[in-house]
């Protein structure tokens, strides 16, 4: 595998904006509730996802351009239908993300609200933003993401150090609708949503931009080595609900703070005050990743779908749409939504339902002669892509099925 340090960006992005909720909610959550019973959960997604994300990155890679021209050269409907979904979901997911990293950081910090906290959050991001855009935000995300790796294999080894119970390796299915609605839900952001793999690929542009030497085998392994990165702290923080919260009685708050105190403070209690710290940054450090990370995206591929359907290119679009998202999610902040847990369950529901629609558009443009023969996916990745959509498809009809 060769790579720079320097030649790292896109995947890293990838990574950051990936663990954030699904990490630190939902496979703590997972953990606690059923043990290390949901790794087959874990793991499957990430397996039944990991194709589509790839082709994304090669789309991008063989012919240079993002996935967004590519999904209008399919017709001006699936752009549009694009353009609908993420209009229709970015207010929820901003807003869930930044009420968790609220939460955490009003618990972490010992004061202010978390409105307080989401204002000064999505302040400073958008200062980020603003002063470094997409050079800024590529350094910083290298130093994030190694903080939170280190960080949550040290809590993990700890944990592991203080277990003294008996480790229960059998993996369990749920039946029950609140069971199913909970998996589906974890699987839903796991790694993360399908449509991220546009993200990505307008950060590649960005990257190779910035960066013209880069070559598509650099591309690759940046992606690659992203992924896998999720996949592992994914792990982590599940590992570390089933070790520390698994059979422990005690409820989670529903809000956002009550969460990260009962977070923080389970952690402690089992590990050590003196670990509140640790806790606390691995926690906070994954949460605004994901804030920085969504809130640049989402304006980035609104301003570029927009200016493709209407043909338009609109002066400081970027920069309008930034500040729309911002004050929708204020919005629905200062329209009083602590239910943490119902708007996280709502935006990742949303997103799995979503995903065969990703799956199948991104399969159809890899195999489009919109790129050449020879860069088109080979029989295997094909057949393997092919089998993966049915399963989405499997798992959300399973999900409908049960729900009504």
């Amino acid at each position: 595998m060769s790579f720079s340090l320097r030649s790292l960006g896109p995947g890293i992005l990838f990574a950051g904006a990936a663990v954030g909720v699904s990490h630190l909610v939902q496979s703590t959550r997972a953990g606690a509730d059923f043990g290390f019973g949901l790794i087959w959960a874990l793991l499957l997604i990430n397996l039944v996802k990991y194709p589509f994300f790839l082709l994304g990155t090669r789309y991008t890679i063989a012919t240079g351009q993002d996935l967004l021209i590519g999904f209008k050269k399919l017709g001006d409907w699936v752009l549009g239908l694009y353009f609908f979904l993420t209009f229709l979901t970015m207010f929820t997911i901003q807003t869930a993300v930044t009420i968790v990293t609220a939460g955490i950081a009003s618990s972490l910090f010992g004061v202010g609200t978390s409105l307080t906290w989401a204002g000064i959050i999505l302040g400073l991001c958008f200062v980020i933003l603003m002063l470094g855009r997409f050079k800024f935000l590529d350094r910083l995300m290298k130093i994030i993401v190694l903080v939170l790796t280190i960080s949550t294999f040290m809590a993990v080894f700890l944990a592991f150090k203080q277990f003294d119970g008996v480790i229960d390796m059998t993996q369990v299915v749920p039946h029950s609708v609140t069971g199913v609605a909970f998996l589906i839900a974890f699987m839903g952001w796991m790694p993360a949503p399908l449509d991220l793999t546009i993200w990505q690929s307008m950060w590649t542009i960005e990257k190779k931009a910035a960066q013209p030497h880069m070559n598509g085998r650099e591309v690759l392994n940046d992606f690659k080595i992203g992924y896998l990165a999720t996949v592992i702290i994914g792990l982590g923080f599940l590992i570390l609900g089933a070790l520390i919260m698994n059979g422990n009685q005690q409820q989670f708050a529903s809000s956002a703070g009550g969460f990260a105190n009962d977070l923080i403070q389970m952690y402690t209690s089992s590990l050590g005050d003196w670990s509140q710290f640790l806790i606390g940054l691995a926690a906070l450090t994954t949460m605004f990743s994901t804030t920085l990370t969504t809130l640049d995206a989402s304006p980035r591929v609104m301003q570029r779908t927009a200016g493709l359907l209407f043909n338009a290119k609109i002066k400081q679009g970027y920069l309008i749409w930034l500040v729309i998202l911002i004050l929708g999610t204020l919005a629905i902040f200062i329209g009083g939504t602590e239910q943490m847990g119902t708007l996280i369950k709502i935006a990742t529901i949303v997103s799995f339902l979503s995903a065969p629609f990703y799956a199948i558009v991104l399969y159809f443009l890899a195999h489009s002669d919109h790129i050449a023969c020879d860069e088109r996916p080979h029989k295997v990745l094909s057949v393997f892509s092919l089998l993966c959509i049915l399963m989405l498809l499997g798992f959300s009809f399973w999900f409908l099925t049960t729900l009504f």
